[in-house]
């Protein structure tokens, strides 16, 4: 009898979750994994709702929870930004134009609901600015000339132990000693510090293919190859590329492009395969299995340095993130969801193919 009343006790403890109504559940436990538009859509629900999702401490823990690509930022031949949605009921920004930044910008990296801007009058100063909040910083003027079309990469990790964005910026830039040099932005130190290390090597990079993955950014070359830069040790070191279009998927490097209807993507496993012993079996690439069928009629692939009309898209891939991939056949774009095995049409687009385009996170990173 005393251990009934007990456990009686315990479960008609008013201050236990399962008590808790269906909206404090949904409150604690669900609104930080939505992605910023629906997250103001939730304003009217209630009073409580909108005070939380106003709070800075609520921003950090969506960015820490939401990490799910929802769209791409474009240029048209006008020269006019634009957001391209995965879902425009789910995902979106309140000015794709950008226009609250002090100057005309051009985009030119992004990193986990960050954007790196850079403005198209004098110096052409970079700006790093969250599209959602309007937030942005001015960085100081780079030491090096990084070139009229700079091979930049934002480099921005969201930690449960910064309430501020802590992040990077990396430009790889043509040496006077017939190579590349790397300049680095850190937004801790606040200046600029060119690295000691210098790239001696005639491949030139693709300036919009670069991508960061598990502290290292990668450069596609022409002609099939990819230069690594390791932010900790500051080396670098040469790697032969797979066919595609580089990404990130399952936190590896990737490769991906479309061949006789059927995404191909190769994983990054092993970069050291180029010196181990004779008669290795080691693969510096392995292939996904199985292939995934994509029902979306795309130009077929080759194996020769015919890159796409975006100046890194391959055999029909634009971008690779995540389960997100994005498609294009001219400037007919599609999605399609590897998890799901689900294709969406997002239509025909004005794309200034010069300017690329870049993947978006839709986040409340503070910065």
């Amino acid at each position: 009898m005393d251990r009934g009343k007990k456990l009686t006790n315990f479960y008609g403890n008013k201050n236990s979750k399962i008590y808790m109504d269906l909206k404090d559940i949904v409150r604690e436990n669900a609104l930080r994994y939505l992605p910023a538009k629906s997250l103001f859509r939730f304003f009217g629900v209630c009073r409580d709702w909108k005070h939380l999702i106003s709070t800075p401490f609520f921003a950090h823990n969506q960015s820490n929870s939401f990490h799910s690509v929802s769209g791409f930022f474009y240029q048209s031949q006008a020269g006019v930004l634009s957001f391209m949605s995965l879902d425009p009921v789910a995902y979106g920004v309140p000015d794709p134009s950008l226009k609250f930044l002090p100057e005309p910008v051009d985009i030119r990296s992004s990193c986990n609901g960050l954007l790196c801007c850079q403005g198209r009058t004098g110096y052409k100063a970079y700006y790093i600015c969250n599209p959602v909040t309007k937030q942005w910083k001015k960085l100081p003027k780079p030491d090096a000339d990084h070139g009229s079309d700079p091979a930049v990469v934002l480099v921005f990790e969201p930690s449960l132990l910064n309430f501020t964005a802590d992040y990077k910026l990396v430009c790889a830039f043509p040496s006077e000693l017939d190579g590349y040099e790397f300049e680095i932005y850190s937004s801790e130190k606040r200046s600029w510090i060119i690295s000691r290390e210098i790239c001696f090597s005639e491949r030139k990079l693709m300036p919009k293919s670069g991508i960061h993955v598990n502290g290292t950014v990668y450069w596609q070359t022409m002609g099939f190859g990819i230069t690594a830069f390791d932010l900790i040790s500051e080396r670098f070191q040469l790697l032969d590329s797979a066919v595609g279009t580089l990404g990130m998927r399952n936190g590896k490097l990737c490769s991906a492009y479309v061949h006789a209807q059927n995404l191909v993507v190769n994983m990054l496993s092993n970069t050291h395969s180029n010196t181990m012993q004779m008669n290795s079996h080691a693969k510096m690439w392995e292939e996904m299995q199985p292939k995934i069928h994509v029902d979306i009629s795309l130009p077929a692939s080759s194996n020769n340095n015919a890159w796409g009309r975006y100046g890194y898209g391959h055999g029909g891939v634009v971008f690779i993130g995540g389960d997100v991939v994005l498609l294009s056949n001219g400037n007919k774009f599609y999605s399609y969801d590897m998890k799901n095995r689900a294709s969406k049409d997002l239509g025909e687009l004005d794309i200034d193919s010069k300017a690329g385009i870049v993947g978006y996170v839709n986040s409340l990173v503070e910065l």
